[in-house]
């Protein structure tokens, strides 16, 4: 499941979100229109974490999806391999522990987070089955995972909709807003080349997981898998 189609190294994966830091988020919610509120949203409830429990964010970026975890009482770790990213979210929120991390080599103990969860990342990552087992190391038994990541609209005639939208109309409203609109051609072609939601979930239960289940939101836009360690 690596991105056969994209042969972009890491480390230039790096670098592209270093530069869309300073207006990553801006750029998200425009793009997105809006929706990624509800769906960091979803995240949060799919999560069901309590205050005192140790959640891994990764790829947590400039820390938008770390920060309501922490608001409420969560001893949350906002990770990422950007250091763009984890500067900017050190300026907005000092308060929480950004952390540097690879996702595939994760620098955290065995069993010493309660879930994990990355949002709009792991196709990012050059071997995902590699990330989610690394997942599935640090987390306790009877942990959480939840991703939140692009998907395959369900409706056909919606997708190819969306798809041409992805394609074309991204990159031009992203020249508007980005402070580097050509790393959204990047993505838009990391969207297209992702699996579909089953595929993502047997991927996640080769990689330790049980209880692998999914929910669509968006029409399938987006796909938050949930499983237990």
């Amino acid at each position: 499941m690596n991105r056969a189609s994209l042969d972009k190294d890491p480390s230039d994966v790096a670098l592209m979100f270093d530069d869309v830091a300073a207006r990553y988020d801006l750029t998200n919610d425009v793009l997105s229109l809006g929706q990624d509120r509800l769906w960091r949203k979803a995240t949060i409830t799919a999560l069901g974490s309590k205050p005192g429990d140790r959640v891994l964010d990764i790829a947590a970026g400039t820390g938008t999806s770390s920060e309501p975890l922490a608001d409420a009482g969560v001893d949350v770790v906002p990770a990422d391999f950007s250091l763009g990213m984890l500067r900017v979210g050190r300026r907005r929120r000092p308060d929480m522990p950004f952390t540097a991390a690879d996702a595939m080599h994760l620098p955290f103990a065995d069993a010493s987070f309660d879930a994990v969860t990355m949002s709009f990342g792991l196709r990012n990552v050059a071997d995902p089955a590699v990330a989610l087992a690394e997942f599935r190391r640090v987390t306790r038994p009877g942990g959480t995972l939840v991703v939140c990541e692009f998907s395959r609209p369900v409706n056909g005639a919606f997708r190819e909709v969306y798809l041409r939208y992805l394609m074309a109309a991204l990159p031009r409203v992203a020249r508007r807003v980005s402070s580097n609109p050509d790393s959204y051609v990047y993505l838009a072609e990391s969207i297209q080349a992702w699996p579909a939601q089953r595929d993502l979930a047997r991927t996640i239960q080769g990689s330790g997981w049980h209880d692998v289940a999914w929910r669509n939101l968006s029409g399938g836009i987006v796909a938050l898998h949930r499983a237990t360690a």
